[in-house]
């Protein structure tokens, strides 16, 4: 049986349509969805503002690899709470200043409820660590990141 070899590196495509000051239309594949600010900053509260959308997508990364690696590992992480608060710093998006850091800090708390052990559990950790992108973006940019793994 020949295995065909996927590319190492593709492009991902995003197309978006500003229908205010807050509010933008997203595209993606054949999905569609809205970024928006709260009624109490101007928007129409139709979608996440950009900076809780960033959080939403390091949530969604940590639950896909976190499955991806305990596949890989033989072992059932089953169902994942995660919860994530952070430390931003409001400065930029205000126009005050330029913040080279803004994500300041980023604690994300998963508890699984699977059948793996605590030594498992921690394998899993390990491996996300290495493997989501949206950890590793964040880190990059200079942001204090904890990742809790607990058992529920």
């Amino acid at each position: 049986m020949v295995r065909l070899r996927e590319k190492t590196v593709v492009e991902l495509k995003a197309k978006a349509h500003g229908h205010s000051h807050s509010r933008t239309d997203i595209g993606i594949r054949d999905l569609t969805f809205s970024i928006d600010e709260p009624a109490a900053r101007g928007g129409t509260n139709l979608g996440p503002a950009p900076t809780e959308t960033a959080l939403a997508a390091l949530a969604g990364c940590t639950n896909v690899i976190g499955h991806k690696c305990a596949k890989r590992l033989g072992v059932e992480l089953g169902h994942l709470t995660i919860e994530i608060a952070c430390a931003f710093d409001r400065r930029g998006v205000t126009l005050e200043e330029e913040i080279d850091v803004p994500f300041v800090a980023l604690r994300q708390v998963v508890t699984c409820d699977g059948s793996l052990s605590e030594d498992d559990l921690q394998r899993v950790a390990d491996d996300v660590a290495k493997y989501c992108p949206l950890s590793k973006l964040f880190e990059q940019a200079g942001t204090a990141l904890e990742t809790v793994w607990q058992k529920a």
